[in-house]
């Protein structure tokens, strides 16, 4: 009976203690809730100071705290811009997108974008390694391009489509070198085809018109060799890889002729501009 008495004593107490902790936790929570335009003040001057990861953690105090305010709107790709610095790839993207995909009409939307893309191009590897990143850098910076073509991210978001693309292309002949020298020649022609028909602007078109003349004469294809050699004249006559396939179907008692009906012809025909002598 004695402690009956002593429990029902105690459990007001218990609930008051509760109680009073619940006070306390939430005392402290709004306490540390801080107007929108200090918090982003705030994050504004540690990003100045390069304290990048201090900057993010204001940005999104802001955003958490002050969802609907028009600086929870400018933290959000902020936040981004500092994810991207610190090298938070993932977490930059994540935060850019999320701004685009809310305020796509925004004038800082372009902007958000193009750190997307920024976070994809500076993970792009070595062209031994797979290219998902070019890709992705590809698709970001075209989408740039295309939603907002006045913004003045525009010219930078085409100088790193060139690059991804070249990387894109390299990748094709690294796999290609790999299959010719394999003798698996259908494999290899593929590759190489890929880069004259898609990659026609980049750096690695003239070797590849020179793989395909080395492979197509592996194979027997005299005709088709004759034309790549003779398309890869046309456009670079003075170049090595040239002379290479020249004398390789010398040696064999042939020389460049172009066949009209060949797809390399067709191709060929569109590389005018893109070809450096």
């Amino acid at each position: 009976m004695v402690g009956l008495v002593v429990s029902a004593i105690a459990l007001p107490l218990l609930v008051s203690a509760c109680a009073s902790d619940r006070d306390v936790d939430l005392a402290a929570y709004v306490e540390s809730v801080e107007p929108a335009d200090t918090l982003y003040n705030q994050g504004l001057a540690n990003l100045e100071a390069g304290r990048l990861s201090e900057a993010g953690k204001k940005f999104e105090a802001v955003d958490r705290q002050h969802p609907y305010s028009e600086q929870a709107r400018k933290a959000m790709v902020m936040n981004a811009f500092a994810q991207y610095r610190q090298g938070n790839y993932e977490e930059a993207v994540t935060a850019g997108q999320r701004y685009v995909s809310l305020y796509p009409t925004t004038d800082d939307a372009a902007y958000a974008q193009y750190i997307v893309g920024l976070s994809y191009f500076r993970q792009i590897r070595d062209v031994t390694r797979d290219q998902k990143e070019s890709r992705r850098a590809l698709e970001a910076m075209q989408e740039v391009i295309d939603r907002w073509p006045e913004s003045e991210y525009v010219e930078d978001a085409k100088a790193k489509i060139r690059f991804a693309r070249d990387q894109l292309a390299g990748k094709e002949m690294q796999i290609g070198r790999y299959y010719l020298e394999r003798r698996e020649y259908i494999a290899a022609v593929k590759r190489f085809r890929n880069v004259v028909e898609v990659y026609s602007d980049t750096r690695h078109v003239e070797e590849s018109l020179a793989r395909l003349t080395e492979t197509y004469y592996a194979m027997g294809l005299a005709s088709e060799a004759q034309t790549a050699a003779a398309v890869l004249g046309h456009n670079y006559p003075e170049s090595q890889w040239y002379k290479d396939s020249y004398a390789l179907l010398q040696s064999g008692g042939l020389s460049p002729r172009e066949n009209q009906e060949s797809w390399l012809s067709r191709a060929g025909s569109l590389l005018g501009g893109n070809a450096r002598s």
